[in-house]
């Protein structure tokens, strides 16, 4: 992934909420708390939160996917999103040694 790519992902202000909140799903999305946050939290959920429509944040989930950001796991009709931390151990070493 290109520098300029990671850096657009993190560009929107609810792309960087729905980070915020897959990093403490617990606290963030308790009505899932029956289901479980073993794969993640369901795109229905992000959406609530949100606030927009369903394929605005899945365009908002697919852009941090493909700058490494999320996981997702399809769970029949359901698609789950987690934080990839190893993404921002990436980050954090990007700053510090290229810029």
């Amino acid at each position: 992934m290109e520098q300029v790519d990671i850096f657009k992902a993190l560009s929107n202000k609810t792309r960087l909420q729905i980070l915020e909140w897959l990093k403490d799903p617990e606290t963030s999305f308790p009505e899932q708390k029956a289901n479980g946050y073993a794969n993640g939290v369901c795109v229905g959920q992000i959406q609530v939160k949100a606030g927009l429509t369903q394929s605005t944040v899945s365009d908002y989930l697919s852009m941090l996917q493909r700058a490494g950001f999320v996981t997702s796991t399809r769970m029949g009709q359901w698609t789950y999103y987690k934080r990839n931390e190893e993404a921002f151990e990436h980050l954090s070493s990007l700053i510090k040694s290229a810029l």
